[in-house]
Formats: C-alpha cells, sequence, structure tokens
C-alpha cells in the first residue's frame, strides 16, 4: 500500500493485494467486530457474577445451550473483559457513594487504609511521621487523613490513610490508636 499526504491529509495511492489471504468465513467470529456480547448475554453474566458463579462455569453453559464452542460467537475473555469493565463502572460510580451512605447511617463512623509493603515501612522510616487533614474530599466533605514518613532517599511515603467522619477528639483518638 503506497500512500501520500495531501492537504493535510493521508491519501491512499495504490493497493497490491498479492500478499493478502482469503478471510475464513469459518474464523470470522474471531474479529473483533463479530465477538460482541449481546444484552441478554449481559443480564446472565451479571446475574451469575452477582451470585458468585464462576466465569468459566457461565462460559460453558453458554457453550452447552449453543451446542458447541463453534456456535458461541465470542470467547471467555470477551466474558470476562465485560464482567471487568461491569465491575469497574459500578465502583467508579457509585464507590464513593456507597461509602458515605455508610457513613451517614453511622454503621462506620471512620475508615483507615494501610498494607504490609505501609506497615513495614513505617518500622524502618518510622522517625518523621506527618499527619494532614486538610484534603476534604470534595463532594462529601469527609476530612482525609494522611500520614506521611520519609525513607532514606528523602521521599515521601504513604505510611497510611484514614477517612474520618468529622474533625472532633474522639475520631482523631481513634485514628491514631488504629
Amino acid at each position: 500500500m503506497n500512500v501520500m499526504l495531501k492537504d493535510g491529509k493521508l491519501c491512499v495511492t495504490s493497493i497490491f493485494n498479492t500478499h493478502n489471504h482469503v478471510f475464513s468465513p469459518r474464523k470470522s467470529k474471531f474479529f473483533r467486530c463479530s465477538r460482541e456480547v449481546n444484552e441478554s448475554i449481559r443480564r446472565v453474566l451479571d446475574t451469575n457474577d452477582q451470585a458468585g458463579i464462576q466465569m468459566n462455569k457461565s462460559f460453558h453453559a453458554f457453550v452447552t445451550e449453543a451446542g458447541g464452542f463453534e456456535n458461541v460467537p465470542f470467547g471467555e475473555k470477551d466474558c470476562r473483559n465485560y464482567i471487568d469493565k461491569a465491575r469497574y463502572l459500578l465502583v467508579g460510580k457509585c464507590g464513593a457513594q456507597m461509602l458515605f451512605e455508610f457513613f451517614r447511617r453511622m454503621q462506620y463512623k471512620n475508615v483507615f487504609w494501610t498494607d504490609a509493603r505501609s506497615r513495614s515501612a513505617c518500622n524502618y522510616f518510622g522517625d518523621v511521621v506527618t499527619f494532614d487533614t486538610t484534603y476534604l474530599t470534595n463532594k462529601y466533605g469527609m476530612p482525609f487523613a494522611a500520614f506521611v514518613g520519609v525513607n532514606h532517599y528523602g521521599q515521601s511515603i504513604i505510611l497510611g490513610a484514614g477517612l474520618i467522619s468529622s474533625e472532633d477528639t474522639e475520631s482523631f483518638i481513634w485514628l491514631f490508636k488504629t
């Protein structure tokens, strides 16, 4: 294929089909445009995911119902991609709102987060620790408390973080004891 730039746009000037191959109709289902998971399949996948049914079992049920792999117009990976995207969108859109609702109903007053790496870093670099609650989550006005240390390279490292329901003494005592 030859391409030329004309008026700021690429234009195809010639095509050579000598190295092309004929598409196999049996394999055309593997093209991205043919591998769409339709709405009815999506509903079943969502329901099965909420029920805790593993993806490979859901996909195998589709294969059995269709009478074999060759009759299913999508692959297990397409189903996994759909569920991963659906989970991400669910948490992305509603995650903060759900957390806020928990706070509002007072099921949880405060949340503290740290992981094994941060706890280990605190043991090594716990000589200098700063605590800051000046960050407020934009929509809900809940104070975000960051515990930041300094490693041996002089770099800031996160040792832990918390969301507290209010900036009162009781919340800070809980946070520092945690």
